[in-house]
């Protein structure tokens, strides 16, 4: 089940990200993911991916869950599951509170026990059962003339231990972004094997997805200059805050701050250090590219996901990653 993957969003082009999605088929990928942010719909981009595309696991990193309700989830994932032969892996996510409330109109009070509810019907739906009722949500959904994949897979996003935790045990697997090496061996995986055992499982056949930022490149300080700019969004989010300063990046966090709040974007972008971008990302030389992606596996994700860098060449990058299949 598990290797390394990649993930793939269209940007500017569809057509190119076909190709690209081809092209990773061809280099022998394990899997495409593809984000879900204020473009493109990401389960109608995975039915595209599916068109182009014969073996790679394909999957969502990740739908925000309360974007819509569970049953329009599982008929749409049931159905892009179907058309790819099985390759569907259905990455949810609680999202965030500024992002939930501004675009979807709702809010996550409980985000732990919504999207226990949330997992637990999509389940239930899948294996033709009837939903269990939660204090958030309730169906008496079924499927009539059709059966889904009744194994088909559920990943959680997660950052926080008590997340992580719930990924363990209700999922197949969980999906990682700007969660380094050193947090998934750390906190990741032993909060997952909490959530395992809660469930009377092992480790085993879980799935750590790890969404890993490459590029091949002669220039790292410019593409360190891009990623701080990318930055900045994440440094200001509550949840991706509280995990980067479990990753022991707490001083970059108070430069960050102390720039921005005091006026001076610039020695702000400048507190995000050398060191936490060398923690999270893959840029540099082909050895150095290779390297960071073999940390990751080292470290317990069973699927890194190399993902583009704005700016650099990412057929180059897939192809310097692909020499680690």
């Amino acid at each position: 089940m598990a290797g390394i993957g990649t993930f793939i969003s269209v940007g500017r082009s569809l057509d190119a990200a076909l190709e690209r999605v081809k092209r990773a088929e061809e280099l022998g990928f394990d899997s495409v993911y593809t984000t879900h942010i204020a473009a493109r719909d990401s389960l109608a981009v995975l039915m595209a991916y599916a068109s182009v595309s014969e073996r790679v696991r394909l999957g969502t990193g990740v739908l925000p869950a309360f974007s819509r309700t569970p049953v329009a989830i599982a008929q749409a994932a049931a159905t892009v599951d179907e058309f790819s032969g099985g390759r569907m892996v259905l990455g949810i996510g609680a999202s965030h509170k500024v992002t939930n409330e501004n675009w979807f109109d709702t809010t996550i009070p409980k985000p732990v026990t919504q999207m226990r509810e949330y997992a637990e019907i999509l389940r239930a739906i899948f294996r033709g059962e009837q939903p269990p009722a939660g204090e958030f949500f309730r169906t008496n959904f079924a499927f009539m003339g059709y059966e889904a994949r009744d194994d088909l897979p559920i990943y959680l996003a997660g950052l926080s231990p008590r997340m992580l935790r719930l990924a363990g045990e209700v999922g197949d697997g969980v999906v990682l972004w700007l969660c380094g090496p050193s947090y998934i061996r750390d906190v990741v995986v032993p909060a997952v094997r909490e959530g395992r055992e809660l469930a009377g499982k092992t480790l085993e056949g879980f799935d750590v997805v790890a969404a890993v930022p490459a590029a091949l490149t002669d220039d790292r300080d410019g593409v360190y200059a891009t990623m701080r700019r990318d930055l900045v969004t994440y440094m200001s989010l509550p949840f991706y805050r509280a995990m980067l300063e479990r990753s022991g990046f707490a001083e970059e966090i108070a430069a960050f701050d102390a720039g921005m709040q005091g006026g001076e974007p610039e020695r702000g972008l400048a507190g995000i250090s050398d060191r936490m971008l060398g923690e999270l990302f893959a840029i540099g030389s082909a050895e150095e590219v290779r390297a960071g992606v073999q940390r990751y596996l080292d470290a317990g994700a069973s699927s890194p996901g190399v993902s583009a860098v704005p700016g650099t060449d990412f057929s180059a990058t897939l192809e310097t990653a692909a020499e680690l299949l």
